[in-house]
């Protein structure tokens, strides 16, 4: 028997939402990821899709909140130095809003969801990792009844210990799209979500 997730079982299945009346969430595009113990492998790849997306949704008027995870000083994430500050290519412009975060979720003791809006928002996110703040934020917005969509080839995860051995960066991305396109969001790529744009 195919698989089917568990929104298709519902009669729910996804539709690419339109970028110019989502809200986009970009999550974590921080310098840390581009070198050291964090390093992602496909991290090139990713921000390249995510920089066409974000391109795409600032000529679209398209509202744009940038979540970055705010270490502590002199250890990762520092938001003092180089590398907690967000990668060039996605960092904020004047006027978009920028919340910090102190844990995994982007809903965790901040205003992202005064930021959204109320139940029924389509919002597409994007960013790093995959399978730990892309992942629990996207599993937060369904609590608030948000029509979630992940664009996946604009994220990212890297090597992790297994209980077997190594999982490999894109098994565990791969993995946790698969788990996040079950029950919590559309999982569409950037050349579908621009395709579907005005």
């Amino acid at each position: 028997m195919t698989p089917r997730t568990l929104l298709s079982l519902y009669g729910r299945e996804p539709v690419v939402p339109s970028l110019a009346e989502a809200a986009l969430v970009l999550i974590d595009y921080q310098n840390d990821y581009l070198k050291g113990p964090l390093e992602l492998p496909d991290a090139a790849p990713a921000i390249a899709a995510a920089e066409r997306v974000l391109m795409a949704a600032r000529v679209g008027g398209t509202r744009i909140v940038h979540i970055l995870q705010k270490g502590s000083a002199g250890g990762l994430f520092d938001r003092a130095r180089w590398s907690g500050a967000p990668i060039e290519q996605l960092a904020p412009l004047p006027g978009e809003t920028v919340i910090e975060k102190s844990r995994p979720s982007g809903f965790f003791e901040t205003d992202l969801a005064a930021r959204l809006g109320g139940a029924g928002t389509s919002v597409i996110f994007m960013g790093f990792m995959t399978h730990m703040c892309l992942s629990t934020t996207v599993r937060d917005a369904l609590d608030y009844s948000y029509a979630a969509t992940v664009v996946a080839d604009a994220c990212a995860s890297r090597d992790l210990p297994g209980p077997s051995g190594v999982v490999p960066a894109r098994l565990v991305h791969e993995a946790n799209l698969a788990a996040l396109g079950d029950r919590f969001a559309g999982i569409f790529t950037a050349a579908e979500i621009l395709g579907a744009a005005p």
